[in-house]
């Protein structure tokens, strides 16, 4: 039987923002068998996904193009038998893996001089770039200039099995019985997409006070101790798990949340996936090119002149962008998510 290959993004994100993709493969070809290439960190993101067969772990070094291992590896996946591949990074070297495969239909937009490489080619206009969600559906379609937006497209749907789940709680120390919101205070981008720390510090406060039992977890990387650190000595009563659990514990303990407040990250996208109530903070990108999709949830953007920027640090120094959006205005639209049926 033909199957199909994924090469995946390596933006946790971007790969939540793909799964509808995968929807719409699913629907043309239900009994084609899609598997999912993907860097170990992302590969717990796409096993949560009920579309996907097999998630194949990349053995290639972060920025190296390796071509002796992605000609071992391609000679690999050969014997797989895919029909079609889809390449979801814009890098030359990882369309080089299905070409070396000989995977006759390789679909994936221009990126990095990838002609012949790819051979199904979309284009994006970088003056007005497609809503993410769009951009990874499109290639299911053939080429064209307008695409579908993502009201018409399916939702990014994830899910977690109830052993898993009750797994992470148990590890983590977290009562089931109580109220518990995920902060996100982290951004692998860059410092200009997080909320400031003592922001967060304010609204942890602010809603523990208010119910004492409230269970408020920080959620992120180990790269995140700066900023969690900053949190905890300015709200004592805040758990600490940045850094402390698994992706996979990360996401079960997402899908238990009552809420989730995130910057603009790969964890706000996995809540949204997983339909969880959530407060997103916007600041130097457009909440509309990759806003949150569940049933209950905020986006809370100034939409400055300056807004958005789109770059890592704030390039005018003042991050008024985020620095205007208050901690009373976060509790707010926090209250509204959890009493919103």
């Amino acid at each position: 039987m033909p199957r199909t290959l994924i090469i995946s993004p390596n933006w946790i994100g971007d790969a939540v923002m793909a799964q509808p993709l995968l929807r719409l493969l699913k629907d043309a070809h239900p009994e084609r068998p899609i598997d999912v290439l993907a860097p170990t960190w992302v590969a717990p993101v796409w096993q949560a996904m009920g579309e996907v067969d097999t998630v194949l772990e990349a053995p290639f070094r972060h920025g190296k193009l390796q071509w002796g291992e992605r000609r071992k590896y391609a000679r690999m996946l050969k014997q797989r038998g895919y029909a079609d591949a889809y390449v979801l990074p814009n890098t030359l070297k990882f369309a080089l893996i299905p070409w070396l495969a000989g995977i006759p239909k390789r679909v994936g937009y221009k990126g990095e001089m990838r002609y012949g490489l790819i051979n199904v080619m979309h284009h994006d206009d970088p003056k007005a770039p497609r809503p993410m969600v769009s951009f990874y559906a499109a290639l299911a379609m053939p080429p064209k200039r307008d695409v579908p937006l993502p009201p018409s497209l399916p939702r990014p749907a994830m899910a977690v099995d109830e052993q898993a789940l009750a797994q992470a709680l148990v590890r983590h120390r977290l009562d089931p019985k109580h109220r518990l919101i995920a902060f996100a205070p982290g951004a692998e981008f860059g410092s200009a997409k997080r909320w400031p720390a003592s922001y967060f510090a304010e609204l942890a406060r602010k809603l523990m006070a208010e119910r004492l039992e409230t269970q408020i977890v920080l959620l992120g990387s180990p790269k995140d101790s700066e900023v969690t650190a900053e949190i905890l000595a300015l709200a004592p009563g805040v758990r600490n798990l940045a850094g402390k659990t698994s992706l996979a514990e990360a996401i079960a303990i997402i899908a238990r949340a009552d809420a989730m407040v995130s910057n603009d990250s790969g964890l706000l996208h996995i809540a949204s996936a997983l339909n969880r109530p959530i407060v997103a903070i916007y600041g130097p990108t457009d909440p509309n090119h990759a806003p949150p999709f569940s049933d209950r949830s905020a986006s809370l953007y100034l939409g400055l002149e300056c807004a958005p920027c789109r770059q890592r640090e704030c390039p005018l120094g003042h991050h008024n962008c985020m620095r205007g959006i208050g901690a009373g205005m976060v509790k707010r639209e926090v209250e509204k998510v959890l009493l919103k049926v």
